[in-house]
């Protein structure tokens, strides 16, 4: 749960510390006070869009700190160390606003630098916004549907349904791409069986046409090609002139030096090696001589392949390999055309066996959908009444698709009357903002114990409420207050007399700024305050004695109640007194 909020430097709000209890906490205050301000500072901690527009004028940046204990939340610290982000049951998130136009604003968990994505992916577990606006999501079809499930207790159903539906759709998907790949090839198949061929008779190699190269240009030069071989060959070893013969005279000189001075046996060594270099030159010369033939037949059948490979590369991919390619390609297709059938009826029983899963899934999703549909509207209709809607009908209407989909196989749809004699509608259609938000409201009471998010916000969702249907709406968050943290902004006093912690937001004058501040209000400052929200004179008796007669009232709702739950270390902190920082 949120023990503490720290805000600085937002708007006009210079530094608070906003101390937060177990239960019902309310925020109230004259309108303009800055409530709206405290609430725009959670949803940055949520990850909404941040503005240098919030910057208090004069600052260099505002900061936004959310304080929550999370030891209870297993989960959480087990997706924090996930993260590399280390936690003993205490998470503090901060987002910081540049006031710089263009300034990037950052973020943190526990002290770790973390994305804004990341900051809103953890802050949404913690902490869910309501008001007029938010309570629009219930008017999306998904988003009732959601409902449904979550309180029929059907995720595992909805989540089998949705993996059926994913198996169905990949093997239409496969049988679609075999058709069309049969269809395709069939189209082409006299193309194909030409390709095929062409490629096939060439009977080709790879490499081959690096060696034709080679061959080629020794033909066309064998003439010269044997010229110089054989000047090589005479000058080497062609007579007593020869190289070889030349310098065999030097085997006697080199002998005589050894005796005389065996140290220059070294030259005997150089001597050997060229003589034997020597050697080894012409007899690989006179080898490749014996190879070098003039063959213009060899030289034109030689020229024709060349010809044909040049012609299949440029046609089929610029090098044998790719025309190799090209030819394995264009067999496959052709036999395509030969196995699709037996093929496309194996993918036909696989699609088969999926339809018949999902059809199944399905049913499974939809029983549960009906069972729950029939509860989930007899319990938000009961709670209409205690809401001022005392003539309002729920009903969740199941509507059969003519085919399942990923979401089932029927539409939801959450339906009301609000006034007697009216037939129910779709809940788009009939409500207004504050009845809409009561709406949401009747189901937060009844699915607070399944919702795992432990704090929720409610902005002003009394809007358009007064009297006795203010205290049914304060009673109705109490409940919630029983399974979540409550944190609701009111203007209504029936409201704030029910709050387990009341806060008040003020704005006055500071240092010739005006400047925002909560205080956390007890006993008569309370009185004080319920009897300024009575529209009374806060002073009067009258009123007083008023404010005081709802907080009585609230007290005994409360006695009546169950316990509500507490949370590891926080009593303490919310019961100190207004501090700064």
């Amino acid at each position: 749960m949120l023990t503490e909020l720290r805000i600085r430097n937002l708007a006009i709000i210079d530094a608070i510390v906003l101390p937060l209890a177990p239960g019902l906490n309310v925020l109230t205050g004259e309108t303009g006070a800055g409530k709206s301000i405290i609430v725009g500072a959670l949803g940055l901690l949520i990850g909404e869009r941040a503005s240098s527009d919030l910057v208090r004028s004069g600052a260099d940046k505002a900061t936004v700190e959310g304080l929550f204990d999370i030891g209870a939340r297993r989960d959480l610290l087990d997706a924090l160390d996930a993260r590399g982000i280390d936690s003993d049951g205490t998470l503090v998130l901060k987002r910081e606003v540049p006031a710089a136009t263009g300034g990037r604003a950052r973020a943190w968990i526990n002290g770790s630098p973390v994305t804004a994505g990341v900051l809103a992916e953890v802050g949404r577990t913690l902490v869910n916004v309501h008001g007029q606006h938010e309570a629009q999501s219930l008017l999306a079809s998904d988003a009732q549907q959601r409902i449904l499930d979550l309180f029929g207790d059907a995720e595992g159903e909805r989540a089998a349904v949705e993996q059926a539906h994913r198996s169905l759709a990949e093997a239409r998907d496969a049988i679609a791409a075999l058709a069309a790949r049969r269809d395709e090839a069939s189209k082409r198949a006299d193309w194909l069986a030409h390709v095929a061929k062409e490629i096939a008779d060439a009977k080709l190699r790879e490499g081959e046409d690096e060696r034709l190269e080679e061959e080629a240009r020794r033909l066309s030069h064998a003439e010269e090609l044997q010229s110089l071989l054989s000047e090589i060959t005479a000058t080497l070893d062609g007579s007593d002139e020869g190289a070889l013969g030349r310098i065999g005279h030097l085997q006697k000189p080199l002998a005589a030096l050894q005796q005389i001075d065996p140290a220059t046996s070294r030259l005997q060594e150089l001597f050997d090696a060229a003589w034997y270099a020597l050697e080894e030159l012409a007899r690989e010369a006179e080898t490749y001589a014996e190879g070098v033939e003039l063959d213009p037949a060899r030289l034109d059948e030689v020229g024709r392949r060349r010809d044909l490979i040049f012609r299949l590369t440029k046609k089929y991919g610029g090098s044998i390999a790719a025309v190799l390619e090209a030819g394995r390609e264009a067999r496959a297709e052709l036999d395509l055309l030969d196995t699709a059938g037996l093929d496309l009826r194996g993918l036909e029983s696989r699609v088969a066996a999926a339809e018949a899963a999902l059809t199944a899934a399905a049913a499974s999703l939809t029983a549960k959908r009906t069972k729950a549909a029939a509860t989930l509207a007899k319990a938000v209709e009961a709670r209409l009444p205690e809401l001022g809607m005392p003539d309002g009908r729920f009903q969740v209407a199941l509507t059969t698709r003519a085919e399942p989909s990923a979401q089932g196989a029927e539409e939801v749809e959450f339906r009301v009357a609000l006034n007697l004699g009216h037939e129910a509608r779709p809940l788009a259609r009939v409500a207004s903002g504050g009845e809409l938000a009561r709406v949401m409201l009747a189901l937060k009471t009844i699915l607070a114990r399944l919702d795992g998010i432990p704090t929720l916000i409610f902005d002003e969702v009394d809007a358009g409420i007064g009297g006795r249907t203010g205290l049914m709406v304060g009673d109705a968050m109490r409940d919630v207050a029983g399974h979540h943290q409550v944190f609701a902004i009111t203007h209504l006093p029936q409201i704030a007399a029910r709050a387990h912690q009341h806060i008040v937001v003020r704005k006055a004058p500071k240092g010739g700024v005006t400047t925002s501040d909560v205080a956390l209000v007890r006993e008569d400052d309370r009185v004080d305050e319920i009897a300024r929200m009575l529209g009374g004179d806060q002073e009067s008796e009258t009123s007083r004695e008023h404010a005081r007669e709802l907080l009585t009232l609230a007290r005994a709702a409360e006695s009546e109640a169950p316990a509500r739950p507490s949370s590891r270390g926080t009593a303490p902190r919310a019961q100190r007194p207004k501090r700064r920082v």
